[in-house]
């Protein structure tokens, strides 16, 4: 007569919304340390205690889950700021700057998204509704963000503060490319600041976001 074993003990299950984002957190440190191409999913996956599959149950594509995991990323910037969403007014462009700064110490990160978002306009890339959609959203914050910097008197055209917003935007993710070319030779937060203050100071504006360069 045999005996069975000591009853293997089950682990908890855990929550689709749980386990969403507990693979978020994996990603993020894995994306981060490996960059997008190097980063593997049975990796994330081992880390989470899941199977590869597991992943794609969850996220649909490695594209995929890089998108919602910048986007965690993002979320947990802004986590101390009022209703952990992004300021608002002036308060942004100094944000973008801030952001520029913390950029230069997750190298991973800013690699993978140079080349995500590069490869994200060929015809049919699963990640490009999320890169059109995050750009139409940082613009509508930025043209906001502008027009709460302008003085009382200051009334530029609608497509001039657009343009700015669209030129911002393109000097950061520029300067991205360049840095992590030419680590030592490019100031990311100083340069950003620049283009910022020199649009602020052609409309008239006061407001500067130097300081949050240092």
């Amino acid at each position: 007569m045999t005996t069975s074993g000591p009853a293997r003990q089950r682990a908890p299950r855990v929550s689709a919304e749980q386990r969403r984002g507990e693979i978020l957190v994996a990603a993020v440190d894995v994306f981060g340390g490996r960059g997008f191409h190097k980063a593997s999913l049975g990796e994330i996956a081992e880390r989470v205690g899941i199977t590869h599959q597991g992943i794609l149950h969850h996220f649909g594509s490695k594209e995929q889950l890089f998108v919602e995991a910048l986007a965690h990323r993002e979320r947990l910037d802004v986590a101390g700021f009022e209703n952990h969403e992004p300021p608002r007014g002036p308060d942004l462009l100094r944000h973008l700057v801030h952001t520029a700064v913390v950029n230069t110490g997750r190298v991973g990160l800013v690699q993978a998204y140079v080349v995500l978002s590069a490869e994200s306009v060929t015809e049919g890339h699963p990640a490009q509704e999320s890169f059109r959609e995050r750009f139409a959203v940082l613009r509508g914050l930025i043209v906001a963000a502008l027009e709460a910097s302008l003085p009382a008197e200051e009334h530029p055209a609608s497509d001039e503060i657009e343009s700015a917003a669209c030129a911002i935007i393109a000097v950061m993710d520029g300067l991205q490319v360049q840095w992590l070319l030419a680590p030592e030779e490019i100031q990311m937060p100083a340069t950003v600041a620049l283009v910022i203050d020199a649009i602020l100071e052609r409309w008239g504006s006061a407001e500067r976001t130097a300081v949050a360069a240092g």
